[in-house]
């Protein structure tokens, strides 16, 4: 038996939402066409959200091919400016995250760019306990696709994913895998869902999750 947990990472493990607004509102500076800069409440509002959808949100005054370029770029500096800065790192993540590794393989699957996850282990040092990662920007597949993906090439047997908003849910739904939801993050899941309110209650949760996967087996 191989088990699993994979992380959604936004809202989920840390909040990067205020770092990402600072270094896009310098970017946006250099924007004639882009008079207003972005604010800490609708950053959080996009996280976990395709980086396509956050382009046609953010820069809707331009055409959809001049947003992904601001898009590109805002995301460029947004990786440089977080390996320098990096985000708040929700109390217990690192206590939690060595826990489960003895017992679990572990992955990050999110819907960010190229270079997002990497600067989030570097600044934080938490690479040794990721087993393997996967994201939007590399494969343009959907977050249900990407989470297949990871479980098939990595051959779990049993995997649960852990997010914190709808969309996470429903890409756990259509990868077919049991989902906890992370409370404290930026969204509402369907009631009666397995959930924690701190990362810290995630062993027992998962361990629980796993037993009732076996019992409906």
């Amino acid at each position: 038996m191989k088990k699993g947990i994979l992380f959604d990472l936004d809202g989920t493990l840390w909040d990067s939402s205020n770092a990402v607004t600072d270094s896009w509102n310098e970017k946006i500076e250099e924007f004639p066409e882009i008079e207003d800069k972005l604010t800490y409440e609708q950053m959080r509002g996009y996280m976990g959200k395709t980086m396509d959808e956050i382009a046609y949100a953010c820069f809707h005054q331009v055409s959809k091919e001049r947003a992904l370029e601001l898009l590109h770029i805002c995301t460029e500096y947004e990786n440089e400016y977080i390996e320098k800065h990096g985000g708040i790192l929700y109390d217990g993540v690192e206590e939690v995250l060595a826990e489960l590794h003895k017992e679990y393989f572990l992955a990050i699957v999110s819907n960010c760019q190229m270079g997002y996850i990497e600067a989030f282990l570097k600044y934080h040092k938490l690479g040794q306990y990721f087993d393997d990662t996967e994201n939007y920007g590399r494969t343009l597949l959907s977050k249900g696709e990407n989470i297949k993906l990871v479980v098939e090439r990595n051959a779990l047997t049993e995997a649960v994913y852990v997010g914190d908003i709808m969309g996470d849910y429903n890409s756990t739904m259509e990868a077919g895998l049991p989902f906890i939801h992370a409370a404290y993050g930026f969204g509402q899941v369907p009631e009666g869902t397995p959930r924690i309110t701190d990362i810290r209650q995630l062993p027992q949760r998962a361990k629980e999750v796993f037993e009732n996967i076996r019992k409906n087996a």
